[in-house]
């Protein structure tokens, strides 16, 4: 396939499955972020703010087209995606060698008019961070957030989305406008957030008598004690921005005061509902049936929404990795290349009691060399071949000795990375 700049065709073809296959990109545009959630990351490392370079980026672009199974970039990673000056040139450029792209993103940046450029940029797909269903309880996740602003941003892109999608490729910036004037009152606006107990069934509005739209939307809930009953309420703010999936992940606490907010323990639980297809999907992650995740769950159930308790082969329950076992690569802000986002950073968290440092695991710099190479390093494959093999120590299991500190090692003898102690590995923890 011809992958020159100017080109603007979509999905890629068809390619010869390998062996050890390319995939998917994550890319952290930034480590930078507008908002100080209580959960993030950041309170466990001291990195300086970075922008991701352009250079480096596009040659991240320029690497995937030695790699024709190569499909998806998905800007993620730990930052605000929205903060990259250059952000929607970078879903242009991906869109234009005709690759999907996903953004994750607390969307307090998402402008109308940021909103109408990613549309026109060639998005396909926003996941929005949404871990409360009022004001107050979001705002105390995220400080500074107000999810009546969130809601109406991405109402707004979905309104773009559906202009996009109604007029003309050359529709001049005036048609446009009246096109999105006339969506906008068809839309009608949107009523409040709503606490989980105040409602029994969805309240309409006009937004529900308008398409699906062609950028795909998605919610993102980090579940935990203190916000899991409001987990019923999110089918309403789906109702609002249009959502068509809500991804529920359990909390990774980065502070110790965060343990005590934890809902999962290592019970074996797994399910799969189709539901209402009119429904959103659910995407659940692994957790201990206690009473406030039961009560909850519950509610979600009882409404008929599609679910997806775990949704890997139960042979797979314990040793998959959700990013090496479907192809994936990811790219840091500083330019490095890592098999997966938690291994983008080092940083400190607390799993079963034990404080544990995470060590950044990067097998070449894109500042330096180009994609195809690094992802080729013996190294470099013979890890990804172990991690789908997964005969790592279970440390999930024991969690009863100095290896469980760190991740240089196992008491396998396996050599630096070690992934025995993944959360993500074993369905507790969820990205988009």
């Amino acid at each position: 396939m011809n992958h020159n700049p100017s080109d603007t065709a979509g999905a890629r073809a068809p390619a010869a499955s390998s062996a050890d296959p390319l995939i998917k990109a994550y890319v952290e545009p930034t480590n930078r972020c507008n908002l100080n959630c209580v959960t993030c990351i950041r309170h466990s490392w001291d990195e300086s703010p970075e922008d991701l370079d352009w250079s480096v980026y596009g040659r991240l672009i320029e690497g995937l087209a030695a790699f024709p199974e190569a499909r998806t970039v998905a800007f993620a990673g730990f930052g605000e995606p929205l903060l990259h000056p250059r952000f929607p040139d970078m879903i242009r450029l991906a869109h234009d060698r005709g690759l999907r792209t996903e953004i994750t993103t607390n969307a307090m940046l998402l402008s109308p008019a940021m909103a109408e450029r990613l549309i026109y940029a060639g998005l396909d797909q926003i996941t929005v961070s949404v871990d409360g269903t009022s004001d107050r309880s979001h705002g105390a996740v995220r400080p500074g957030a107000s999810l009546d602003r969130i809601v109406q941003n991405v109402r707004t892109l979905y309104l773009w989305s559906l202009v996009k999608h109604t007029t003309p490729p050359d529709a001049d910036a005036d048609l446009k406008k009246r096109t999105m004037a006339s969506l906008e009152e068809l839309a009608g606006a949107p009523s409040p957030p709503l606490e989980a107990t105040d409602f029994l069934y969805p309240m309409e509005d006009m937004l529900d008598t308008l398409p699906q739209a062609p950028v795909r939307i998605g919610i993102e809930f980090v579940a935990m004690k203190s916000n899991i009953h409001e987990l019923p309420g999110l089918q309403e703010i789906a109702r609002k921005i249009r959502a068509s999936f809500i991804l529920v992940s359990n909390v990774l606490p980065y502070a110790p005061e965060l343990q005590d907010e934890i809902l999962y323990d290592m019970t074996p639980t797994s399910h799969e509902s189709p539901g209402d297809p009119r429904n959103p999907l659910w995407i659940l992650p692994r957790m201990d049936w206690s009473r406030e995740a039961v009560e909850a769950v519950s509610a979600v159930a009882w409404r008929q929404a599609n679910l997806s308790y775990l949704d890997i082969n139960l042979g797979q329950r314990n040793n998959y990795c959700p990013f090496i076992g479907p192809g994936s690569v990811s790219l840091s802000c500083h330019g490095g290349i890592s098999p997966c986002p938690p291994l983008l950073h080092s940083y400190t968290c607390y799993i079963q009691g034990w404080k544990k440092f995470f060590r950044s695991c990067v097998y070449g710099n894109l500042r330096e060399q180009s994609l195809e190479p690094v992802w080729r390093r013996p190294d470099y494959a013979a890890f990804r071949e172990r991690v789908r093999k997964f005969e790592f120590s279970p440390c999930i299991d024991c969690c009863g000795c100095e290896f469980a500190e760190g991740n240089e090692t196992d008491c396998h003898g396996n050599p630096f990375p070690v992934c025995g102690h993944c959360l993500w590995a074993r369905g507790v923890l969820r990205c988009a």
